[in-house]
């Protein structure tokens, strides 16, 4: 049931997510959606978090605020991925407290599983094993934003819920050169070869772990599905000490098979080679949503679609540079 006069604050508005969880809302016609820049609101500082839910009568919030990285960026900064995802979830979890706001979702990341997880990976196998390592300090934080929800839910009975994607993809990723994902930097580096007629791409890694995409628009319109989902409906699809639902197309693919299809999508012609001396990171990753089918949601943009305008997007980012 969705409550269109709601006000909605939108943590991390401008990222790949929370900008498509607001295109999402505004679809629906929801038409009170609030937002605040970094300048305008540092999350990590629990004061001016405080302050910004005592002037606004927030009702619901969708945290997806999160300062996010591939393998490189984990591994070179584990120190600011642990701490601003830790501050950011818990100062908006407890201020949301603490005012009283109702309804929040928190979303996550697959990475918050053991790295040799039964697959696909069902929401109890979190806390059964051990972490990747290259990324473990974000799980960490993730995992955390997970029971800051389980807790206040139990002490408090809010309502609280907790959504887990697969890797995303799609329109306002991160294109850097070091720093992004796996489709993006391959979009990248795929886009470049073509331009500047390179005979050869190199991709890291063996091309054999297996990873599942799903595209943002797809995870937008499950966080709002779920955000909107009747109180006594969650509740019994989850319990109160395993409170997060996974999200995930339900199909995965080689990181060969993805760089193959990549380069079919940018129109590069020259040869791909893989890079044996880089790191793989975790074998397979492949969620288990059907919790989430048996709600009543599919995801809409199989992967060649969703590539296909991922990389439109990133086309008309580059020739506005």
């Amino acid at each position: 049931m969705h409550n269109l006069n709601a006000k909605v604050y939108v943590a991390g508005h401008s990222g790949m997510v929370g900008s498509a969880i607001i295109r999402h809302l505004k679809s629906l016609g929801y038409k009170n959606i609030i937002t605040k820049s970094h300048t305008e609101l540092d999350l990590c500082n629990q004061q001016a978090v405080q302050a910004f839910f005592s002037e606004t009568e927030i009702e619901q919030v969708y945290l997806a605020a999160a300062k996010v990285g591939g393998i490189h960026a984990n591994n070179t900064y584990p120190a600011e991925f642990i701490y601003q995802n830790l501050m950011m979830e818990a100062n908006i979890i407890h201020a949301a407290h603490c005012h009283g706001v109702e309804k929040l979702l928190f979303l996550g990341s697959s990475c918050i599983y053991p790295k040799l997880a039964d697959q696909p990976i069902n929401e109890k196998s979190l806390l059964t094993g051990l972490l990747e390592p290259t990324n473990e300090p974000y799980a960490v934080a993730k995992i955390a934003g997970i029971k800051l929800c389980e807790s206040y839910n139990r002490q408090y009975d809010r309502d609280y819920r907790s959504i887990m994607p697969t890797n995303l993809y799609g329109p306002g990723d991160n294109y850097h050169p070091e720093n992004s994902h796996v489709i993006p930097a391959l979009i990248r580096r795929f886009h470049e070869a073509k331009i500047s007629e390179s005979p050869e791409v190199v991709v890291w890694g063996t091309g054999t772990p297996r990873r599942e995409f799903l595209f943002v628009d797809d995870m937008a319109s499950a966080s709002v599905f779920i955000m909107n989902l009747p109180k006594a409906q969650w509740q019994s699809t989850v319990n109160t000490m395993c409170s997060h639902i996974n999200a995930g197309s339900g199909i995965d693919h080689s990181i060969r098979e993805l760089a193959q299809t990549i380069s079919k999508t940018v129109g590069y012609k020259g040869n791909i080679t893989f890079d044996t001396s880089k790191p793989d990171g975790t074998p397979r990753k492949l969620m288990d949503s059907t919790l989430l089918r048996d709600l009543g949601w599919s995801p809409e943009h199989p992967l060649e679609e969703g590539l296909a305008r991922a990389y439109s997007e990133y086309e008309k980012g580059t020739i506005r540079q």
